[in-house]
């Protein structure tokens, strides 16, 4: 099945392991939390035992350079993508209000991004993440 939109999700390439992941399950989280109608139902196996609805559509996520993150970022901004960040400042935290608050801290120029999602219809999420590698 072809979609219309994309989810796309942005994660510097000179982080540790876990901190990808944590950025990935993070922004993925991000997207899932402003678009609802992108949850699926629920799984149920064959023995009946029920688990949580995922995502409905593939999320793809590929890695960047802090120049390919910002670049990134103006990108989806300038076509309106719905957009959420995840900051090198967010790691030294440990909890929702804190994280907003060193975000509101920095001007935009000056955030040192980690980690970008961005929804919205493929063509302009391609074009917001174009030159991107796919995540190996």
């Amino acid at each position: 099945m072809r979609f219309d939109t994309k989810i796309g999700i942005v994660v510097r390439d000179d982080l540790a392991s876990w901190q990808r992941l944590n950025v990935t399950a993070y922004l993925a989280g991000a997207i899932a939390a402003d678009v609802p109608e992108l949850i699926g139902e629920p799984y149920v196996d064959g023995s009946g035992n029920r688990y949580l609805p995922t995502l409905g559509q593939p999320v793809l996520v590929f890695g960047a350079g802090k120049d390919g993150l910002a670049q990134a970022r103006e990108r989806a901004l300038t076509r309106f993508l719905r957009t959420a960040i995840y900051t090198e400042d967010m790691f030294a935290t440990d909890n929702d209000a804190d994280n907003r608050a060193v975000v509101r801290a920095v001007q935009a120029a000056d955030l040192r991004l980690v980690g970008l999602a961005a929804y919205g219809r493929r063509n302009d999420v391609d074009k917001a993440l174009k030159g991107l590698a796919l995540h190996p």
